[in-house]
């Protein structure tokens, strides 16, 4: 990367990378979901990637009031996380059933997810194809 990972920028960009990565990868579930709708037994999944690394960013923050640990035994309050290291997951949910036949794909809320998450992915480009266009602006 131009400006490296370690520089606001750099950060930026890579943030916005791993987020088009992650809804690219909720795109292909989601459709999966939708195809199986009719298949019994099969289980929806889902993509978690948002709050890990909400997660991992709050972690960089520096505490107001540290914790002392005096033996290595004890356990840190909080641990830093590194964001680069954020993977999108994916979650079977196995726990519900939505028909009879124990599938639990509810087309209605693929439908409004696949919408959403491809809101998302179009603002995410854009945000991302502005700071290119910023760079690019700059280094004339």
């Amino acid at each position: 990367m131009l400006f490296g990972t370690n520089s606001d920028f750099g950060k930026k960009m890579e943030i916005f990378r791993m987020s088009l990565q992650a809804t690219s990868l909720r795109r292909q579930v989601i459709a999966d979901n939708i195809a199986n709708a009719d298949t019994p037994f099969f289980k929806r999944a889902e993509v978690t990637f948002e709050s890990q690394l909400k997660r991992a960013l709050d972690s960089e923050r520096k505490e107001s009031f540290p914790a002392l640990l005096t033996d290595k035994r004890h356990m840190a309050f909080e641990e830093y996380i590194d964001y680069r290291g954020v993977k999108p997951q994916i979650r079977i949910e196995y726990d519900s059933n939505y028909r009879n036949d124990k599938n639990n794909v509810d087309i209605d809320k693929e439908m409004t997810d696949a919408t959403k998450n491809a809101m998302q992915y179009n603002a995410l480009l854009e945000a991302y194809s502005r700071n290119i266009r910023i760079l690019d602006t700059v280094m004339r």
